[in-house]
């Protein structure tokens, strides 16, 4: 009996939280799957209609607008986040003395969730409260810096946001991994005389191709999921100009009654996710199996 207890009872915890996920992540996905594949309005239908949600899907000029913004924030969100990021990892690896009060203050917004971040901005880049109010009230009459109410320029505000919430998060990351790497091979190349620069450049930053592409997997995975943040902030405008797949399936879902277009939306956003997270998985397994 003990034995047998030992052998199951593992199994026997584990299995409602299996049960859970089974039902409530990938059931709802199969489900998701099969509703985007019907012509379902305000309430789902379950009859095979084929692909004819895609086909409208793409052809709508809205989703065109959101896959663009995504593309103009996912890119400018990860690169700037990293870039900004590994600079002040790399600054602080230098051990100076105000090393803990830095690092708390970039930190500190991954404590704020994306609505209060949002609306924190919003009041920032408001023309008529925020930075372009306070300049012009210190006699600089001519500055202006609407970019939240420009279509052109709103895409940008949310890279604002995104990259000030998340460059601190990066930091971390680099700033852990740049002190694993192995301090003898970098007192070796200091006695040899290599510049400090050139140390970072040739040794220490190639090392870390493993912490990048976490860094990278985690900012994708928060671009394409970007929701909250557009909404506190945006609310996905002027008009559809800041418009993301994520509102576009929640408008779709929410407010037009339209579910056929909004699953559709989601299956091609969890497709997206794949194709960023399962090449790193194989690439992952890969190595260890190596």
């Amino acid at each position: 009996m003990t034995k047998w207890l030992e052998n199951h009872v593992p199994k026997l915890v584990l299995a409602p939280s299996f049960v859970a996920i089974l039902l409530f992540v990938y059931g709802f996905i199969a489900w998701t799957a099969w509703v985007s594949l019907t012509q379902s309005r305000l309430m789902p239908r379950y009859e095979f209609e084929g692909f004819g949600q895609y086909v409208k899907l793409f052809s709508t000029p809205r989703w065109d607008t959101a896959m663009t913004n995504l593309a103009i924030y996912g890119i400018l969100f990860i690169v700037i986040s990293m870039a900004l990021g590994l600079m002040l990892a790399i600054l602080l690896d230098q051990r100076i003395r105000v090393e803990g009060a830095i690092r708390t203050v970039y930190l500190y917004p991954m404590a704020l969730s994306m609505i209060v971040t949002g609306t924190a901005w919003k009041w920032i880049l408001n023309p008529g409260l925020g930075l372009e109010a306070m300049v012009r009230g210190w006699g600089f009459e001519s500055f202006t810096f609407n970019w939240l109410i420009d279509p052109n320029m709103a895409i940008y505000t949310i890279v604002l946001a995104g990259v000030w919430q998340s460059a601190g998060f990066v930091m971390a990351l680099f700033l852990a991994g740049l002190r694993s790497v192995d301090g003898e091979i970098i007192k070796a190349a200091q006695v040899d005389g290599i510049p400090h620069w050139r140390i970072y450049t040739a040794i220490i930053i190639p090392s870390m191709a493993p912490v990048f592409l976490s860094a990278f997997i985690v900012l994708s995975h928060l671009a394409i999921k970007s929701f909250d943040l557009v909404i506190a902030l945006t609310g996905g405008g002027p008009g559809y100009a800041t418009d993301l797949p994520a509102t576009y399936m929640y408008a779709m879902a929410f407010s037009r009654g339209n579910l056929g277009q909004a699953a559709s939306s989601a299956m091609v956003m969890m497709a997206v996710v794949f194709a960023i997270v399962v090449p790193y998985l194989y690439s992952e397994l890969r190595a260890k199996h190596d």
